[in-house]
């Protein structure tokens, strides 16, 4: 009889154990503005291949995405894993919040297909690997193509070219008395901070102590709130414009140039056919500067089960899994395999891309990055633009922030 009840008790334990694997759920966070997103068809096929693991995987509306992982985190409620971009990679440290991936990334068989130098450029200031790379674009100049051919203009290359340009595109076309085309859609709101960029951290200007502040990172940033102001290239919602409306009103027309990523290209032929091309930002004072944008994923150091969350990010980071995974969001695959014979984006904006890369870079890696993308820069750049604090006064401020 006890050897019945032995038995029967060992089933038991071992039927629990295999309940508890089947219930073993691992709580992902992303953001895609998408609604049509792969998802869902990712997370059936982990699942199918992984049967002891659930994947909860939550969109967080890009507005908040941060704000909503801060909030968890401190609340002692973060997700197992998450899409993470750099600039939130010092914070996220300081707080102890993310578990360091290296050594699962160097047993891992698929580190050898990741596309060259993606793993420096996401590495800590520690020296530890926090994230996995899974997607990632570089930013380049739009432009209508058929607005500079009607009126025979060149591309622009430097920023006197396109402040030129510029101005010539901005038109009342249809005899209203009013501007209905304006030459450059700025993004005045929060991840404008990339147009900013661009035109004025080109001119050798940083982030260290008195750079922006100096006559150069003054001027540069001057220069851009005189597009605004004097020169009226910028339509008159810029400081509030975000991602849609700079995107939507280059599509509908009503802008003839912004700066985007190959992300947003096949929506742009769509709309607009052989009307849009691309070319690299212009040089400014003498330089370029243009923005790695980033995207990877993250286990957090609170996970129930770091393994499982592991194996389904190093999932979305493998070849054939990552090209879906990049189909629907519109960025470039981070693998080797997948990358060869890419046709998803046309040939223009993948060359524009490529163009960009000798000179993009990353803003500080430091926990002050995150302040000036989520309130620094888009609250000083809107009281900039609408006369509120001078140009001198924004970057003192941005300053500040680097440098107490």
């Amino acid at each position: 009889m006890s050897k019945l009840i032995s038995a029967a008790f060992a089933g038991g334990l071992l039927a629990g154990t295999a309940v508890a694997q089947a219930d073993e759920t691992v709580r992902f966070w992303y953001h895609f503005d998408n609604a049509d997103n792969p998802m869902s068809e990712l997370v059936d096929k982990f699942e199918q291949a992984n049967p002891g693991i659930k994947i909860e995987a939550e969109n967080i509306p890009w507005n908040s995405y941060y704000d909503n992982l801060y909030t968890s985190i401190v609340a002692g409620n973060a997700p197992d894993a998450a899409m993470v971009k750099m600039f939130a990679q010092p914070r996220l440290v300081e707080m102890g919040a993310l578990e360091p991936i290296g050594a699962r990334i160097d047993a891992w068989d698929g580190k050898a297909d990741l596309q060259d130098n993606l793993l420096n450029l996401t590495r800590a200031s520690d020296g530890q690997t926090y994230y996995l790379p899974v997607q990632y674009v570089v930013l380049y100049l739009y432009y209508r193509q058929d607005m500079l051919e009607e009126l025979g203009l060149d591309v622009p290359k430097t920023c006197d070219d396109f402040r030129d340009v510029a101005m010539k595109l901005t038109r009342d076309t249809d005899g209203d008395g009013q501007l209905d085309v304006y030459g450059f859609g700025f993004r005045g709101g929060k991840g404008g901070h990339d147009h900013w960029g661009s035109l004025v951290l080109s001119r050798g200007v940083d982030f260290s102590a008195g750079s922006l502040t100096s006559d150069a990172g003054v001027a540069g940033t001057q220069w851009v709130v005189d597009l605004f102001e004097k020169d009226k290239v910028f339509p008159p919602s810029a400081p509030n414009d975000g991602f849609k409306e700079v995107t939507g009103a280059f599509k509908a027309g009503k802008t003839a140039m912004t700066i985007h990523h190959i992300g947003s290209s096949n929506g742009m032929v769509e709309a607009l056919g052989n009307a849009v091309s691309a070319t690299t930002v212009p040089e400014c004072g003498g330089g370029h500067w243009t923005s790695f944008g980033d995207e990877s994923t993250a286990v957090f150091s609170t996970a129930e089960n770091k393994d499982a969350a592991w194996k389904w990010i190093s999932f979305l980071s493998t070849a054939g899994n990552n090209a879906e995974f990049n189909k629907a969001t519109g960025q470039l695959p981070v693998t080797k395999t997948d990358s060869e014979g890419w046709t998803l984006h046309e040939k223009r904006f993948v060359d524009a891309t490529v163009q960009s890369l000798p000179f993009a870079n990353l803003l500080p890696n430091t926990p002050e990055t995150s302040d000036f993308v989520n309130t620094v820069w888009p609250v000083n750049m809107q009281r900039a633009l609408t006369g509120e604090i001078t140009a001198e006064q924004m970057n003192a401020e941005i300053d500040k922030l680097y440098n107490p």
